[in-house]
């Protein structure tokens, strides 16, 4: 369970890429997008009823990513950060998965995102949108709990 807390922050961009695309208004990724849980990996009794994410401009360069969650019990939960996404490590508030993030755009429909847990590597995210601003594919890459590397794609809709 706690690996698919994974899907639910979206916050960060690696150091990988050696530029990132300014923020802008322009950018495809700017929007409210909410997964299609019938495609979730996880056993259908453990998907949470809804994971809505919304990245908005924050001001000052800065973007701000919000996650909002309902689990399959119906508890919300929620986490949000605020960065400018040159890579810079940011805390995360909220206590999902992750608290501390590092985001980067490396173009303007991609976000490339490296979650971290008390000091502790978490998962890798590519977030890609499609050429017709519709969908959004998180490509997440994370280890299992014997250490081996894993990978898993979700997929969003847009909301708007």
């Amino acid at each position: 369970m706690k690996a698919f807390y994974a899907v639910l922050l979206a916050a960060a961009v690696t150091n990988a890429a050696p530029a990132f695309a300014e923020p802008s208004s322009a950018s495809p990724l700017l929007g409210v997008w909410s997964v299609d849980v019938a495609k979730l990996t996880t056993p259908p009794a453990e998907r949470p009823k809804s994971v809505t994410i919304t990245y908005s401009e924050a001001g000052a360069g800065k973007w701000r990513t919000k996650v909002d969650v309902v689990l399959h019990d119906g508890k919300a939960v929620q986490a949000i950060s605020t960065y400018v996404p040159d890579g810079t490590a940011t805390p995360v508030e909220g206590n999902l998965e992750a608290d501390m993030a590092a985001t980067r755009l490396p173009e303007p429909g991609v976000m490339v995102t490296a979650l971290a847990r008390g000091g502790q590597p978490g998962s890798m995210r590519t977030y890609t949108v499609a050429p017709d601003g519709k969908t959004m594919t998180e490509t997440v890459v994370y280890f299992t709990q014997q250490g081996v590397p894993a990978m898993r794609t979700n997929y969003f809709n847009r909301v708007r």
